[in-house]
């Protein structure tokens, strides 16, 4: 099963979202701001797509900026750190069996469908 992590205040997500509709697979939405992924889903979501954890945080957001920005931090404090707060992840994430790529741009998402 096709799995979106989606927010829907966000452009790209929705974009994402729009993309899986019109593919006509079946897939399902998880709104991760609600629905908070634990440390171990996370560290699977980053296996999968094969990056450091660093990558999948968004460094613009504030609470970024406020309470990690030049601090040095392992990998386990940064995966903590997004789940403790998950609007620091990246969106959309789509994940397609052991697939998994961040849709952005969207056109990425297509890869793995």
């Amino acid at each position: 099963m096709i799995k979106i992590y989606h927010n829907n205040r966000c452009s790209k997500s929705r974009s994402g979202l729009e993309l899986l509709e019109k593919s006509g697979k079946d897939f399902e939405v998880v709104k991760y701001l609600e629905n908070v992924p634990s440390i171990k889903e996370l560290r699977d979501i980053i296996k999968l797509l094969n990056i450091k954890p660093i990558a999948l945080v968004r460094k613009n957001e504030a609470i970024w900026k406020e309470k990690f920005k030049n601090k040095d931090l392992s990998d386990s404090d940064i995966i903590a750190a997004m789940a403790e707060y998950p609007k620091l992840i990246e969106r959309p994430i789509v994940i397609n069996g052991n697939k998994a790529v961040i849709g952005r741009p969207t056109e990425l998402i297509s890869t793995i469908l």
